[in-house]
């Protein structure tokens, strides 16, 4: 059974004017149950992290601040948003409920999260509209209780996962994959274990044909336990931030290459939403509901 970590809280409201389009953790779920991908039984609710889990991946100096509401306004501003206290709950929950699909991944293959993603958090800092690392937290978490030993991340947002190569820069237990935009956010790119800078106005084929010749080479070479992939929607050629030419035939088709080739060498798969700020709203949930669909195909 696929397994879908959402919670209530996921729904945060952000104040008028900023640009996050929150409302697609309410409506993705709903399309989903709509359309019968999916049942209502197919979801769980993760609880929040304990402190001590999230000390494993972020300090302690930062998770203060957090706590106490301390961040500085230059701080919010590397975030993106004002951070208050349900904010601070809400990722807490997300990346409980990430570190929870993999434990369901390990037992059924693949697990997915309607949040999560949170590439560009930092150990002692939150970017990008981003708190805390949610992948980071549940990879701590599992090399930690020594239930896996091998993590890939397979970072297919517009934007670099500079957070997660940060954290993981001096691990050979995780191998960083980022495919991303070469001239978007951010301005410094972190270095992973393997960068690919795109142009701007990739079309599908030039972009997957990037994958073709990497995801199942990685997947070979690394031998990993489990894969954790972050699914941005943002390559879409109608995304306001991602200045990528991809369609939405191309975003799906992203998907079943990560997907297939994890089932084929029997590789749990941990599947994180990322980001998507297309105009239209009904775009970014069609290429989100795309990759639950996609999930439900290949897996079961």
């Amino acid at each position: 059974m696929l397994k879908i970590a959402y919670s209530e809280i996921y729904k945060y409201q952000l104040p008028e004017g900023h640009r996050f389009p929150m409302e697609k953790y309410e409506l993705l779920p709903e399309q989903l149950i709509y359309e019968g991908t999916v049942r209502e039984s197919n979801f769980f609710t993760p609880e929040a992290l304990q402190e001590e889990e999230i000390l494993l991946t972020h300090t302690p100096e930062y998770l203060e601040k957090l706590n106490k509401l301390k961040l500085s306004r230059k701080e919010e501003r590397n975030i993106g948003f004002p951070v208050r206290k349900d904010l601070v709950d809400r990722g807490k929950v997300i990346a409980r409920g990430t570190y929870d699909c993999a434990l369901f991944a390990l037992n059924y293959g693949v697990a997915m999260n309607i949040a999560g993603g949170t590439h560009h958090a930092y150990a002692h800092k939150g970017e990008g509209f981003c708190v805390f690392n949610d992948m980071a937290i549940a990879s701590k978490l599992l090399l930690k209780r020594k239930q896996i030993n091998k993590i890939l991340f397979i970072d297919l947002d517009v934007h670099q996962g500079n957070g997660n190569a940060h954290i993981f820069m001096n691990d050979d237990r995780v191998f960083t994959f980022s495919m991303h935009g070469a001239n978007n956010y951010p301005l410094r790119k972190e270095v992973s274990d393997l960068d690919i800078g795109v142009p701007d106005k990739i079309n599908d084929a030039a972009y997957l044909a990037h994958l073709y010749k990497h995801i199942p080479k990685l997947i070979h070479e690394q031998e990993p336990d489990i894969v954790f992939y972050q699914a941005g929607v943002d390559i879409l050629e109608s995304d306001k931030l991602g200045r990528l030419a991809v369609s939405l035939a191309g975003c799906k088709e992203r998907d079943r290459i990560v997907m297939t080739e994890c089932k084929r060498n029997k590789v749990p798969l941990v599947i994180s939403m990322g980001g998507g700020y297309s105009h239209k709203i009904s775009d970014i949930i069609e290429a989100h509901a795309n990759t639950y669909r996609e999930a439900q195909y290949i897996f079961f």
